[in-house]
């Protein structure tokens, strides 16, 4: 069915009467407010039929199912659907490998590629972001002896040089 087989008109204004109809009941069962959005709603059928909108739209729906009804029924376009699958979990994979062999790598661990000849990955920072290169400063144990909460941070200061 094209777009010039269809009368238009009749439609529009039967859709916008019925929705000025529910308007009106909702006006007087709900207030003003609900039954002027009603009433907005109800002449946008008559809006778009005079400013030939039903046409781009009719164009764009037509469109839409014609992709997705090829999208659907084509097994070629499934066999592409599942080859980006396939990418997505090598992406994943691949990224679960280098994490471990990073932390392998930090640790001192000789992880499984070595025996297949391959070097492992040097971090060049771990999660704090200290260099690997340096020790990480020496934190005070916490004591329980009732201290207050500032006398910790006070310790940080006075051994980085402020007062």
């Amino acid at each position: 069915m094209s777009f010039d087989q269809i009368a238009w008109l009749p439609l529009c204004i039967g859709v916008s009467a019925a929705g000025l109809v529910l308007g009106f009941l909702a006006f007087r069962r709900r207030g003003a407010a609900a039954g002027l959005r009603v009433v907005a709603w109800a002449l946008l059928p008559i809006a778009a039929y005079l400013t030939d909108a039903l046409r781009a739209l009719w164009t764009i729906g037509t469109t839409a199912v014609g992709f997705v009804a090829g999208l659907v029924l084509n097994p070629l376009v499934w066999a592409g659907v599942a080859v980006a699958g396939l990418s997505a979990v090598l992406f994943v994979v691949s990224g679960v490998m280098r994490g471990r062999k990073l932390r392998l790598a930090g640790s001192g661990k000789k992880p499984a590629g070595d025996a297949q000849g391959e070097k492992p990955v040097q971090p060049s920072a771990n999660k704090t972001g200290v260099s690997a290169g340096r020790p990480a400063p020496a934190v005070a144990p916490k004591s329980s002896k009732g201290e207050d909460d500032f006398s910790d941070i006070e310790e940080l200061l006075k051994r980085r040089g402020i007062s």
